[in-house]
């Protein structure tokens, strides 16, 4: 054998020799057993039997939440809104309608904005309008509360955060309507 042939051979060899090591040495030190079953197990919380409902959770009246409601936070919160909505007067409408004055109009009726055929059924023809009761409901859930609406929106899941935003919008208006009587509150 030639000098270029015992070189290519014991380069060939040298390199198997390397790889070996360094996979025997990889195995010794990160070695895991095997599982005695594969897959992960997916646990997912059981629905409760028919008999066996749980109890809802207990609302607390918009009207209460108000009392102690906060305008200045709500325009905090608003930010998160201000992406798809203005709310000055004569404001432009974005990809959702203009909020001024939005308490206590009636819904689907803001002019110059195409609402979804979900909102205009909501609104029932425009004869319903944005309570306090409404809003909250509403901005608990957007889609859970008019499916196929086209806000993208998750919602306000704190009872707080909530009640902060709808008294922000409260205060966007030339003459607000009054705040409800937290002492005769309802649902």
């Amino acid at each position: 054998m030639n000098s270029y042939v015992n070189t290519a051979v014991g380069a060939l060899l040298g390199t198997i020799f390397v790889l070996m090591s360094v996979s025997i040495a990889s195995e010794g030190i990160f070695h895991s057993e095997a599982p005695e079953k594969e897959g992960f197990a997916i646990v997912a919380e059981e629905a409760p039997a028919a008999g066996g409902e749980a109890a809802p959770a207990v609302a607390v009246p918009i009207a209460q939440l108000l009392a102690s409601a906060d305008a200045k936070a709500g325009e905090t919160v608003f930010k998160k809104c201000q992406a798809c909505h203005d709310g000055t007067k004569g404001g432009p409408n974005k990809v959702g309608p203009n909020l001024f004055g939005v308490v206590d109009r009636p819904i689907a009726s803001h002019e110059g904005f195409a609402y979804s055929a979900a909102m205009k059924d909501f609104s029932k023809g425009s004869s319903e309008k944005w309570t306090f009761e409404y809003l909250n409901k509403f901005l608990m859930a957007p889609k859970k509360d008019v499916p196929g609406t086209a806000m993208g929106f998750a919602g306000l899941a704190k009872d707080q955060d909530r009640a902060n935003v709808i008294l922000y919008l409260h205060t966007l208006a030339d003459s607000p309507v009054p705040l409800p009587d937290p002492n005769t509150a309802t649902q």
